[in-house]
């Protein structure tokens, strides 16, 4: 008797073991061998225990069949992250000739209970290369998306497939949609920085672009440090650096103007001091990035408005003191 359960549920309530199947009578069970003083028992069900037993045993007398391939879906339910059932179970997909557009449709099942398995997306990647058809993929990532927006393998997944088949058309729609639906999601910033870098690269015409639309999303909400460090990311790509593209100081300095002491907003400023301190340039007559500034905004930092980070703050104010005059820093 066959499980009868869906492909991606719960065993059914008829399950059979398989050593009580007719079908499976000419196999000897294969029992795991933990060595004659095993340290700790794992304390299996009957029902996995009986699995793997037949499992071990098709594998070792190496049988590509039908029952098999039903077996190896059995094992999958049992524990979706062992490697070698699905290793094996690719092995017979080969050697049965079977329809890999319907191995597609059952790992989508699988995926969308089975998001943060590594193995299952790994499965899924190899059919989808074995096939070179990524139709469905940035779809079904999206479906896991839906559910938790920062899956990393979901990211993974769809960075692989975008970047394989050249799929990046319509991904920053994508990622702005995303963060219209929460700004701080790390992983969509991440996202943009991979797609912009993958696409046109950082140009001039590029970073005016992003450097733009960051400063618009910091205005919306101005502690959110994602944001934060994608501008910094965009800034180390700029020719000037840190601290010498113009819309982006005149956007820092009204901020401080006109009284704001985000965290972020300090700590960037800090290390645009920092930036002009090892370029030596204190005699620039337009220098509002000092050493002196750097050092007052540290103790602000350390004292008001970053207090749990305290000792690293008095350790930049003297980091920066050092550089400014050439000295070793410890």
């Amino acid at each position: 008797m066959g499980d009868s359960s869906s492909d991606e549920g719960a065993l059914s309530t008829q399950y059979v073991l398989y050593k009580n199947r007719r079908e499976w009578s000419d196999v000897t069970p294969l029992k795991q061998d933990d060595g004659e003083h095993p340290i700790v028992s794992i304390d299996y069900t009957p029902e996995f225990e009986d699995c793997f037993d037949y499992f071990r045993a098709i594998v070792q007398k190496k049988e590509y069949s039908e029952r098999a391939l039903e077996l190896t879906k059995t094992a999958a339910k049992f524990n979706p992250a062992n490697y070698t059932v699905w290793q094996y179970r690719r092995e017979i997909l080969k050697a049965l000739n079977k329809d890999l557009h319907q191995e597609l449709d059952y790992i989508e099942k699988v995926i969308l209970k089975q998001t943060k398995n590594y193995q299952v997306w790994h499965h899924r990647k190899v059919l989808v290369e074995w096939l070179q058809d990524p139709s469905k993929e940035k779809y079904l990532t999206e479906k896991a998306l839906a559910t938790d927006a920062k899956n990393y393998h979901a990211w993974q997944h769809r960075q692989w497939v975008i970047k394989t088949f050249n799929l990046y058309d319509g991904e920053l729609e994508y990622v702005d949609q995303l963060l219209l639906d929460d700004i701080k999601n790390n992983s969509a910033w991440n996202q943009r920085y991979f797609v912009v870098n993958s696409v046109t690269g950082f140009t001039q015409e590029t970073l005016s672009r992003e450097i733009e639309y960051t400063l618009d999303k910091i205005k919306i909400l101005m502690d959110n440090e994602s944001a934060w460090n994608y501008l910094r990311g965009l800034l180390l790509h700029d020719k000037g650096g840190l601290s010498r593209n113009k819309k982006v100081t005149e956007f820092f300095e009204n901020l401080y103007k006109e009284g704001n002491r985000s965290p972020f907003l300090l700590a960037f400023i800090v290390d645009m001091c920092s930036e002009r301190s090892l370029e030596h340039s204190e005699g620039e007559e337009d220098n509002i990035y000092s050493v002196a500034r750097a050092k007052e905004l540290c103790s602000d930092l350390a004292t008001k408005f970053d207090t749990i980070r305290g000792k690293y703050w008095e350790y930049m104010a003297d980091t920066i003191e050092k550089q400014s005059k050439g000295e070793a820093v410890d």
